[in-house]
């Protein structure tokens, strides 16, 4: 006997995710229309492989203190950016899709001023993606084939920063993005201040510490 379940059946706790196999491009496309755009869990979705992530609240807090310091950094380098958040990025050519936890557009962004709809056929992928926890093949398969260029993955009180090279991910020292600025050493050191002065302090030292920097 075969079982059907609907997803509202279905609950992910935080923290979990759920692995849902030979799922075809339309069931994708079925499934995201059905647990809709406000929500919580993120997908990805590679090669008929499709997971639901439950994100913690600790994850929530990493993803938005990194994501602002990002912005900090932007910013006072003066580059224009575009922020897309968890957009879905997907391309049925490709069979992927994936939901970052945080993105930007940055070398591109002045071609996605005032887009609110992205078809990946003729728009670019985001420069810069961030995950915090990355622990699934299916994510890495889904932004190498997307072509995202640029993916930093927190987790373990490390930040890890990967270029696409030649179909795959190569770690390296230093963000292109940022040039020869120690952001990954600075991130870390704000992200561990944030546990005992706050966000917002962590965030105003931070920014002290890239002017100083850039003096």
């Amino acid at each position: 006997m075969v079982v059907t379940l609907q997803l509202r059946q279905i609950d992910v706790q935080p923290g979990q995710y759920l692995t849902l196999r030979e799922i075809s491009w339309a069931e994708f496309e079925a499934i995201l229309d059905e647990i809709g755009e406000h929500r919580a869990a993120r997908v990805a979705y590679f090669q008929e492989i499709l997971e639901i992530r439950m994100p913690l609240p600790e994850h929530e807090v990493n993803k938005e203190l990194i994501g602002d310091m990002v912005k900090l950094l932007l910013d006072e380098l003066e580059l224009d950016w575009e922020p897309y958040g968890s957009t879905t990025f997907k391309r049925q050519e490709m069979r992927a899709g994936i939901e970052p936890d945080t993105c930007f557009y940055i070398q591109n962004a002045r071609r996605m001023i005032g887009k609110r709809r992205l078809d990946l056929s003729v728009d670019p992928p985001p420069d810069l993606a961030i995950e915090i926890d990355v622990t699934s093949k299916t994510q890495l398969s889904a932004y190498v084939a997307l072509g995202v260029p640029e993916l930093w993955c927190y987790g373990n009180s490390k930040l890890q920063v990967f270029v696409l090279h030649e179909g795959d991910y190569l770690q390296v020292e230093t963000s292109p993005t940022f040039g020869d600025l120690p952001v990954i050493e600075g991130i870390l050191q704000f992200l561990k201040l944030s546990q005992t002065q706050g966000a917002s302090g962590a965030r105003r030292q931070f920014r002290q510490w890239v002017r100083s920097l850039l003096v």
